[in-house]
């Protein structure tokens, strides 16, 4: 049957509930990064989080490790703040400088949020954008408060799929071209019960490892239920603990709430068969156990916005500089995961993968084309779906968002569009912080 949709006319008034300088709507690494380095350029911050804990993907999302910029001055300060944590193990030795311990990850990035002085509000979701004479305003949420209004000078956008700039109407694309397909959802979780003396930890989908029934990745994509197929064991922490990112949910539209349903359910139906698995062909974990898993699916890829510039992967393997330079010293591959099923996407490069330095991302990628007030950050700035699958990873995001949140502090500061913000001095304080290219 066909027909219009049935529709509800409402009219309402939304109180003022914060105005502040630079509004941060989500609390993943860009978010973190955008809102602690605003804050500490003297901007009255405000931190909007749909979750229970800031980290997003790196404490709610369970994944494993950061990756991507084994240099950044806030990488290693988040994880050195982690590594000093009361929660761990006691007497543990092992370095693993960028494994996550989640629970110890939550508490140190609440505890450099408020020495920085960010105000933080968690159980808030984004519901729409204040546009007034084509710039952001500020947005509107809804949480246990009811439906609210957030006032900034600049608004940034770190909530991963771009809600706030979609909602206030920047232009975008989603997903590759053509047909708009997006990387894979995956839902982490962790194992228990695992001998780790013996067990196995292959990293990537090119890590073919020998066991006695055969070569692992061979005997996943035999046995495990389509389209999970591949073997990604990273280790912990935590005794007997390993993580695991082996779930797998194809033809995945974070953009509507349905679809994500679907890729929840279906990745959780997945935990059973790959702890099954896991328990006759991988030496170390006959007598493992799911232990706990992640807040919520980890989305890879979503909307790609429309910037001023767009990072593309000839900039990324050409190792490019910029003189809008807001994140530095970027290196990882082309991590496409196979958008029709398990394993590497053709388009990917893993191993082959070959580059001729580290990138730099330009300021210009996270300015939208048209809109003024907002800023994105993470990994809804403008690129190409094959640029998209390198700067992705989290200490990458985490560096934009640093770069993203101190220029709008600046822009605030100055009374000027972000777009109009002084570069130049967005540097230096990002120099000053270690931000060397």
């Amino acid at each position: 049957m066909g027909g219009e949709m049935k529709t509800i006319h409402e009219v309402l008034e939304t109180p003022v509930a914060e105005e502040a300088d630079v509004l941060v709507c989500g609390g993943g690494p860009a978010g973190f990064g955008a809102a602690v380095a605003a804050a500490r350029a003297g901007a009255r911050t405000l931190l909007l989080e749909a979750s229970n804990c800031l980290g997003g993907m790196a404490t709610a999302g369970m994944m494993s490790h950061w990756s991507g910029c084994e240099s950044s001055p806030l990488g290693l300060e988040i994880t050195e703040r982690m590594r000093r944590s009361a929660a761990l193990p006691p007497g543990w030795t092992e370095d693993r400088r960028w494994n996550i311990s989640h629970e110890a990850l939550k508490q140190a990035l609440f505890e450099m949020a408020a020495e920085a002085g960010v105000r933080v509000q968690l159980h808030t979701h984004v519901a729409g954008a204040v546009v007034e004479g084509g710039a952001v305003k500020g947005v509107v949420a809804e949480s246990k408060s009811g439906r609210e209004a957030f006032l900034a000078a600049v608004t940034v956008d770190a909530t991963g799929d771009g809600d706030v700039a979609a909602r206030a109407g920047a232009a975008f694309d989603l997903g590759r071209p053509g047909d708009r397909a997006c990387q894979p959802a995956t839902l982490m979780f962790l194992l228990g019960g695992v001998d780790t003396a013996r067990a196995i930890f292959p990293p990537s989908f090119e890590s073919l490892v020998d066991v006695p029934r055969g070569e692992i990745q061979n005997l996943g994509r035999a046995h495990l239920p389509s389209p999970a197929g591949h073997v990604l064991l990273y280790p912990t922490r935590l005794p007997g603990c390993v993580c695991v990112n082996m779930t797998n949910a194809t033809g995945v539209d974070a953009t509507d709430a349905r679809s994500v349903t679907r890729a929840e359910i279906e990745c959780r139906a997945q935990i059973e068969p790959i702890v099954a698995f896991l328990r006759e062909f991988a030496p170390g974990y006959e007598t493992c156990y799911a232990l706990s898993s992640a807040q919520n699916v980890g989305i890879r890829e979503s909307r790609h916005f429309r910037g001023v510039y767009a990072l593309t992967e000839e900039d990324i393997v050409e190792g490019r500089s910029f003189d809008d330079w807001i994140a530095v010293r970027n290196f990882f591959n082309f991590d496409i995961h196979n958008v029709g099923g398990a394993g590497l996407d053709p388009n990917g490069a893993q191993k082959r993968f070959q580059a001729k330095g580290t990138y730099q991302i330009p300021y210009r990628c996270c300015v939208p084309e048209t809109l003024d007030g907002l800023l994105l950050a993470g990994r809804n700035i403008s690129d190409t779906h094959k640029a998209h699958s390198n700067f992705r990873v989290m200490t990458i995001c985490a560096d934009v968002g640093y770069g993203a949140g101190t220029a709008a502090a600046l822009a605030a500061k100055a009374g000027v569009r972000p777009r109009d913000v002084d570069v130049a001095a967005v540097q230096r304080v990002l120099r000053a912080a270690g931000f060397e290219p």
